[in-house]
């Protein structure tokens, strides 16, 4: 590993932060916080933090000893100075003193000990940073540590590699007892440079921040140096032979790690899922010895806390008929839960019972042939889990190559994964009313469909956006509003491409908004054949097209779904010259009612949205002129054409999408969005 200082960046760095009033020492921490940050293979997801002693001023003027350590929350690669929280430095020192201290006792002490009242919870590791008497200290989950450190002879290798140069600490969990124990271990080696925590990570000390900051990248390359020393081949395995594809399995698997939660919501918790293929992690999904050492334990303590302490292996899916594999599969989660549920009943009479049982659902599922899923909340979770389950197969590669992977046991492991401190963040995360729901919406780049993926986005769902490539849909992508999936939905093979993209990404989908649409005119006597198959073709076969492809996904999943169509208020209330579009859509009504009557046994709820005026796609610029024009009205006037005297807009229409996703009795139903229009009104 290469050290990335450079000092043309370092003295930016004092210079940005002086003109604030930052001192050059936290400057140069922030700098080389960011440096450690930005590397995956040191740091991942909060798995490290930083610290450097120095001085500063209190409300009154006085003067005091300061720790400035990494707060809870922040990104170190994107680590501003209030991210490095200033704790009084005294009376941390003071509690070395002691013998015993509970995890929420010292977070508390942390806090009342804070300078500023409002700033993050400092580290849970501020202890050993402010016991260890050294100015900058900088500390990582680096890779090549891991490997060493998680064999049977780790502790062995790291003394052959690391020497009096650095301390070795046995695997004790985060907190008070890990603080005293790595001070015993530093006070015992005072020349010690850093400190190796088995099981764990690295330490690494200095007097200047590059110092600290270079020591550590030393200390990695001495890892990996002997690393290589020790590599052979591994993972040698038969291809499992014709698989499926990940966009084809998914659904099934997305389905299986739901968690049914009764009668609340729509009666499941689900998972948006994540997938990953590197030629490294087929290797390790297909090796002969999978269920072992994937069946071990985490590389890293705190791994556990997001990817739970061990992954399901399915069978190899494959090609063709996926129904035997996917009784199999399901077979599979469900001994995994059934062993998750005996282990939290083994280990919580430690804790007199107190613990709260978590989802049994696997975090992480590894397939043969096809590479690994990674679940969570959300999408960003399913990537923290993802890239956490990807640093396992590169560590667990490395070290299976030196000799034999080993981790924590598995007592350990539960400590870690229901720590009553990790315990509080999850308490107090609160969801949105559609998070964990995947949405598909065609038209997604013109006004109605920006806006219903914006209200999804808002109420916690993942938005996929269908619609024809082309620099609208490229800007929709660009702004924010979801993954952008190029769709003919007028074209079979298009739109089965489209959701492929959809389940690799996000696992699934559970609500579809069929709103692609455009407008033909012309009285009935007179219009064309072909212009009416066309208007069919958009305004009716293409919903009943992307629908069905919805719908063999929903049924996969076996979680239920919900089905949305813009049906328009022409199909109820009829104007002259607009039948080319009216008659689809009024069959497009019909279609909202099937598709509610055939699939309501599943859970799969069907409604639509009666929109009028809305300036879209549909109804232009021009036709709103035109249609004022003949109506011997204003523009705005014809806009503002009903009961309440108010315009309706494509944001009035997303709204009506989402209540109707959140009205978990109501199917069949279509939902008015006109504004008042009497005649318009359904029996």
């Amino acid at each position: 590993m290469k050290s990335a200082w450079q000092d043309r960046q370092a003295a930016e760095f004092i210079e940005r932060y002086g003109a604030e009033g930052v001192g050059e020492d936290l400057a140069l921490r922030v700098y080389t916080t960011r440096l450690l940050g930005s590397e995956p293979r040191l740091v991942l997801h909060g798995g490290g933090n930083t610290s450097v002693k120095g001085r500063a001023c209190d409300v009154t003027g006085a003067e005091l000893d300061v720790l400035y350590v990494k707060g809870s929350g922040w990104d170190m690669g994107a680590i501003e100075p209030p991210g490095l929280p200033a704790v009084q430095l005294d009376p941390l020192l003071d509690l070395a003193g002691i013998d015993a201290l509970s995890d929420e006792d010292m977070v508390n002490l942390q806090r009342r000990n804070l300078l500023d009242s409002k700033a993050p919870n400092p580290s849970v590791e501020t202890l050993l940073h402010a016991w260890v008497p050294r100015t900058f200290i900088d500390h990582t989950h680096a890779n090549a540590a891991l490997v060493l450190t998680d064999q049977p002879h780790g502790e062995g290798i790291c003394r052959e590699v690391y020497g009096d140069r650095a301390a070795i600490v046995p695997y004790i969990m985060p907190g008070f007892d890990l603080a005293k124990a790595a001070k015993a271990a530093a006070d015992a080696h005072p020349e010690a440079e850093g400190l190796v925590l088995l099981k764990h990570g690295l330490f690494t000390f200095g007097d200047t921040a590059r110092e600290a900051y270079e020591l550590m990248i030393e200390f990695v390359s001495l890892a990996e140096a002997r690393i290589e020393r020790g590599r052979r081949k591994v993972f040698a395995a038969e291809p499992p032979g014709s698989v499926a594809s990940a966009s084809e399995i998914a659904p099934a698997i997305r389905g299986m790690l739901a968690n049914r939660r009764g009668d609340e919501g729509d009666g499941f918790e689900r998972f948006i899922l994540e997938h990953r293929a590197s030629p490294a992690i087929l290797a390790y999904v297909g090796g002969a010895d999978l269920s072992r050492y994937s069946q071990v334990g985490t590389v890293t303590p705190d791994h556990a806390i997001r990817t739970k302490p061990l992954p399901v292996v399915l069978p190899a899916p494959p090609a063709g008929d996926l129904a035997a594999w996917t009784g199999q599969a399901r077979s599979a989660v469900d001994e995994y839960r059934d062993a998750y549920t005996a282990c939290f009943e083994r280990h919580n009479p430690r804790y007199g019972g107190t613990k709260r049982m978590l989802d049994p659902s696997p975090r992480v599922v590894l397939v043969p042939g096809v590479g690994l899923f990674a679940s969570g909340r959300d999408a960003r979770a399913a990537s923290v889990a993802a890239d956490l389950a990807e640093t396992t197969v590169d560590v667990i590669t490395d070290a299976e190559r030196m000799d034999r992977f080993e981790s924590i046991t598995e007592a350990e492991l539960f400590d870690m994964e229901y720590w009553s401190l990790e315990q509080a963040k999850l308490a107090g995360a609160k969801e949105k009313a559609l998070a964990r729901h995947v949405v598909v919406v065609t038209g997604g780049a013109g006004a109605i469909g920006r806006a219903t993926a914006a209200a999804f986005r808002a109420a916690g769902a993942e938005v996929a956006l269908f619609d024809l490539p082309g620099p609208t849909l490229d800007a929709a992508a660009e702004a924010g509003a979801g993954l952008a999936v190029p769709c003919d939905v007028t074209d079979d093979a298009s739109v089965v491409r489209a959701f492929a993209p959809v389940t690799a990404r996000f696992g699934g989908v559970d609500i579809l908004v069929s709103n692609a649409g455009a407008a033909w005119r012309g009285p009935m006597a007179d219009v064309s054949d072909d212009v009416l198959r066309e208007s069919f073709e958009l305004n009716f076969f293409a919903h009943q097209r992307v629908t069905r492809a919805a719908v063999r996904i929903m049924r996969a999943q076996g979680t239920g779904g919900c089905l949305l169509f813009n049906v328009s208020k022409q199909a109820v209330n009829p104007g002259p010259d607009f039948g080319p579009y009216g008659l689809p859509k009024a069959a497009t009504l019909g279609l909202v009612r099937q598709y509610a009557i055939e699939h309501g046994w599943e859970g799969i709820r069907s409604n639509g949205v009666n929109a009028d005026r809305i300036r879209s796609g549909v109804l232009t610029d021009e036709m709103i002129a035109a249609r004022s024009e003949a109506r011997g009205v204003s523009r705005d006037a014809y806009m503002r054409g009903n009961l309440l005297g108010r315009e309706v807009r494509a944001e009035d229409v997303a709204q009506a999408f989402v209540a109707l996703a959140l009205a978990r009795a109501t199917t069949g139903a279509i939902l008015t969005v006109d504004g008042g229009n009497v005649a318009a009104a359904l029996r």
